[in-house]
């Protein structure tokens, strides 16, 4: 039996003429906690409460583990079973989303001189297969004469097959002088570091949240997906592969492009079969 139950069974008993001596031995309550005052449990826990939520606030990523250790340790001698249960009315157990933080990049501008393999930008795609699996996209595009330099289809894309992709690139077309992409992981990993610095390939992160700053592969997106993406039911990778390698020719060679004057990409700057 919990304290405010027993004190309504002890209330119950002492209007029925029984004594508070005799009530508090039959409820199992001690008359010190039965003449005690009532204390708010909120202004009882309110140091526990604001210790909690600034290092919650603080490290979203701990459970109640590390906080209640890291409270032992700067001195709190709360006892353990009180801290979790005001850690669980603050309803501090339910999963919890820590924000991304993405380092401060600066805006790079968004020129594109006619000069093929100056600047390369590549982005990431989703769609569905009928079947509902999910799949993805890699677009790589030359901003020079904006040409599609691979679209390839898989489930995902870690950063060891970005970084084949590329290479598989550069040994056809060359290294471009810098990379436009924005920053998702597999973006800002190590891996593609190690390799831009080893290629001496410069990237060129966009700033969180602006789209508009890769706008020539934002457009190609537009453009694929219209085309490619919502004009086809597809029910397997094949499938997207084949109509992708199909659409690819038409959009380089034939497909006008309004930006460059009304005329396709390798008409308004050619690009050698194979690079120098």
């Amino acid at each position: 039996m919990t304290p405010p139950a027993a004190r309504q069974v002890i209330a119950i008993l002492v209007d029925q003429g029984l004594s508070v001596r005799r009530a508090c031995q039959v409820a199992s309550l001690a008359r010190a906690a039965y003449y005690r005052p009532l204390q708010d449990r909120l202004d009882r826990d309110a140091e526990i409460i604001a210790a909690l939520s600034a290092l919650v606030a603080e490290l979203p990523q701990w459970g109640f583990g590390l906080c209640f250790l890291h409270l032992r340790n700067a001195g709190h001698r709360w006892n353990r079973k009180r801290v979790l249960r005001v850690y669980r009315q603050l309803r501090l157990h339910l999963p919890r989303r820590a924000k991304r933080r993405v380092p401060t990049r600066v805006q790079q501008p968004l020129d594109a001189p006619a000069v093929l393999n100056r600047v390369w930008a590549i982005d990431f795609m989703s769609n569905q297969l009928y079947t509902g699996p999910r799949f993805r996209t890699m677009n790589v595009l030359d901003e020079g004469n904006r040409e599609a330099l691979a679209v390839e289809v898989a489930w995902s894309f870690p950063a060891v097959r970005v970084v084949a992709i590329l290479d598989q690139l550069i040994a056809v077309h060359g290294a471009p002088d810098a990379i436009r992409l924005d920053n998702g992981p597999e973006m800002v990993s190590e891996v593609l570091r190690a390799w831009a610095e080893q290629h001496r390939v410069r990237l060129l992160f966009i700033q969180p949240g602006k789209p508009t700053q890769n706008a020539y592969i934002e457009r190609f997106n537009g453009t694929y997906r219209k085309e490619v993406l919502d004009a086809y039911i597809f029910g397997s990778l094949a499938d997207v592969r084949f109509e992708t390698e199909r659409w690819l020719p038409i959009y380089n060679r034939r497909r006008p492009h309004e930006s460059l004057g009304g005329v396709p990409p390798l008409t308004y700057l050619p690009r050698p079969a194979v690079a120098a």
